[in-house]
């Protein structure tokens, strides 16, 4: 097995804890990133693999498969223990739309506090758009997060057990904060969960990767 990843690729990262959560031994190779240039050079496997151009890519034998998600239903169909989707289909279910709101609703709050740890932008005008746009998102999220913490509803993990869904959640807040987005403190159910995942072997050692790849290529946040 050979998973294509990026050093601050979130949805690679995602990846990267499941199949480390799974036990399973792979390959990775890292595609080429910086903040100036991005993924420039494009890897060509990728290329040849996924429309999007963009990582995570998942080679198992004859097979190659992109788009977190898909990687992750995949895993659960081939390699069924541990289990990271509860079997009760409802539950399952449930644990779908935390790993949907997370790639899909906060995203898109989260992708607004991006250029935080790109080279500065030289252009004044537009470095206070984005700074504008930065707060209006900051404050929309930390509207979500009391949101977030219902669905845990006095459990450890969204799911009961620990499942995909939580592997989802937590990368997408690990980046709200890791771009000085809002902290959870206003919500200490969360709080209190993201401290549980963050705690778990697999997720810690991709986390302490993402950290000593950042502080490498985004050492403006470290200032």
């Amino acid at each position: 097995m050979k998973l294509y990843s990026g050093p601050l690729s979130l949805f690679s990262r995602k990846v990267e804890i499941a199949l480390h959560e799974k036990g399973l031994d792979f390959d990775r190779e890292m595609v080429a990133f910086t903040q100036a240039k991005g993924y420039a050079p494009k890897h060509p496997a990728v290329l040849a693999t996924n429309p999007k151009a963009q990582v995570p890519v998942l080679v198992d034998g004859d097979l190659t498969l992109f788009d977190s998600t898909l990687i992750f239903e995949y895993l659960e169909d081939a390699y069924p223990k541990p289990a990271l989707w509860p079997a009760d289909p409802k539950a399952r279910a449930r644990g779908r739309l935390v790993e949907l709101t997370a790639d899909e609703v906060l995203l898109p709050l989260v992708a607004r506090f991006m250029h935080r740890s790109e080279p500065p932008d030289s252009d004044a005008q537009r470095r206070e758009r984005r700074d504008a746009e930065a707060t209006l998102a900051e404050s929309a999220l930390s509207a979500r997060y009391s949101q977030i913490a219902d669905q845990l509803k006095g459990r450890d993990y969204f799911c009961g057990t620990f499942s995909y869904a939580d592997i989802a959640m937590f990368m997408m807040l690990f980046w709200a904060l890791r771009l000085k987005g809002p902290r959870l403190g206003s919500a200490p159910v969360l709080e209190d969960w993201y401290e549980r995942v963050g705690s778990r072997p697999a997720v810690a050692k991709v986390a302490a990767e993402i950290i000593a790849a950042d502080r490498r290529l985004s050492p403006d946040l470290y200032a």
